[in-house]
């Protein structure tokens, strides 16, 4: 066996390795999502979310040294489901994209509501590192509104402003109405979409370079 023939042999035991280590990390994640759904950071010691997942308390501090690492670890996936949702709407016409986003973002919030709130609210007290998450959160919304309305995400201040007010107002309604639930998603998802509409048009008030689409319904 040459020489190159035996790095590969080591290579390959250390590659599994390496995968396997990755997907039990991504189940503890996976488990972590769902206990964290709908029950609060304080509600879960570290020995019920070990007893939960059927692994030694160990094995967690292991792949995340604690419960706020793991916790972190679980907003960073959900973070990045929802990033996912909103670009994957870029083959579509630009009215179909837009309710294609809000109504990923509001099942998301619905079927994820502990993680939503940790986003949206700042986490675990005032979490400095839940709070970089959101921003990038808005980043990449504001980024996928941008390119379906004006195909470009190039904007000038004064409509990234306007947009973030309006993202605002989304984080406030969502978090309302997962507090009440007295309304339908489909209603919800309405309500935002003219909210957007009306804050294109106003965009366009200040920059006519940047028009609003045609009417969102």
């Amino acid at each position: 066996m040459n020489n190159s023939q035996q790095r590969g042999t080591r290579a390959a035991p250390a590659a599994r390795g390496t995968e396997r280590s990755q997907a039990r990390r991504a189940e503890l994640i996976a488990i972590g999502r769902r206990l964290f759904a709908d029950t609060s950071y304080d509600a879960l010691s570290m020995d019920d979310i070990a007893r939960h997942a059927g692994v030694a308390k160990g094995l967690i501090y292991y792949y995340f040294k604690n419960k706020r690492g793991y916790y972190l670890a679980i907003v960073q996936d959900s973070v990045a489901e929802l990033v996912v949702r909103a670009a994957s709407t870029h083959d579509l016409p630009p009215a179909e994209r837009v309710h294609h986003t809000i109504d990923g973002y509001l099942r998301y919030a619905q079927h994820h509501q502990a993680a939503y709130r940790a986003i949206v609210t700042g986490g675990v007290g005032f979490d400095a590192e839940v709070l970089a998450i959101r921003a990038e959160v808005r980043e990449q919304l504001l980024l996928a509104i941008a390119r379906g309305a004006w195909g470009r995400a190039d904007i000038p201040l004064i409509a990234r402003t306007a947009l973030i007010g309006w993202l605002s107002s989304v984080e406030g309604v969502t978090l309302d109405w997962l507090s009440h639930q007295g309304l339908e998603r489909d209603m919800v998802r309405s309500l935002l979409v003219r909210g957007l509409g009306d804050t294109l048009r106003t965009i366009e008030d200040y920059e006519p370079a940047f028009p609003a689409p045609p009417p969102l319904r």
